[in-house]
């Protein structure tokens, strides 16, 4: 079972199941954000071990020095410090680095990403819960059905999370559809994904469940940069 992200003071260690992409979606911000205060470069790999900062440290010569020696522990992708052993970091039949990404790919994920976002709706079901816009509302819709019901994608795009770490959603999918789009699908019982996994929208991604939830449903989320939007704006109307 996977440890939960628990972001303290405005950092994070990374655990093994960990992506940037889910730390940032945990702390309601852009990848792009967080990336640029970690200095780390597409496709935004990390390592168990490694501490992620969510704001930037407050500048001060002193700080700035003893920040800088603490977070640069890896220039150019490549941990210079890191404690783990050569064994830990070999990654036979376990994801030892958390978010990696094939570079041979990049071509044919920048070209599926700088397609228009066709949105269609995630689930057959019941709509239960609706956005909110109040601070601590629910943010996103809830479908209800049966378990096992189909999740369908909502849109074409990157497997970007798959796992169960983040506090609240149980067996979670986020999918990456442009720089600025990500869509995410809660409380599963089935993932069928897997993450670096391109998919196009309709196709089935898990089964519906009630992961880290009191009922069966699904749990769907658009966040737009980092900030959640209410889904319903941009899926079909029925």
């Amino acid at each position: 079972m996977s440890k939960k992200i628990h972001i303290k003071n405005n950092r994070y260690k990374v655990k093994k199941g960990d992506t940037l992409f889910s730390i940032a979606f945990s702390a309601n911000k852009d990848v792009r954000t967080v990336a640029k205060i970690n200095k780390i470069q597409p496709p935004y790999t990390i390592y168990p071990g490694q501490t992620i900062l969510l704001t930037y440290p407050k500048k001060s010569n002193k700080t700035a020095k003893n920040t800088s020696s603490k977070t640069n522990n890896y220039t150019n992708n490549k941990p210079l410090n890191n404690k783990l052993s050569k064994k830990e970091l070999d990654p036979p039949k376990q994801r030892e680095y958390v978010q990696s990404q094939a570079n041979k790919k990049t071509n044919d994920t920048n070209a599926l990403l700088n397609k228009k976002v066709r949105w269609n709706w995630p689930a057959v079901g019941k709509v239960t819960r609706r956005f909110s816009i109040k601070e601590n509302g629910y943010k996103g819709i809830q479908i209800t059905n049966k378990t096992g019901t189909s999740i369908k994608a909502a849109a074409s795009g990157i497997v970007v999370y798959a796992g169960s770490a983040l506090r609240g959603y149980g067996n979670l999918i986020i999918l990456k559809h442009t720089d600025d789009y990500l869509s995410a699908y809660a409380h599963n019982s089935k993932l069928l994904v897997r993450e670096q996994q391109q998919v196009k929208v309709g196709q089935k991604i898990a089964e519906m469940g009630s992961s880290d939830a009191s009922s069966v449903a699904l749990r769907f989320e658009v966040r737009y940069r980092g900030k959640s939007v209410n889904p319903i704006r941009y899926l079909p109307k029925k």
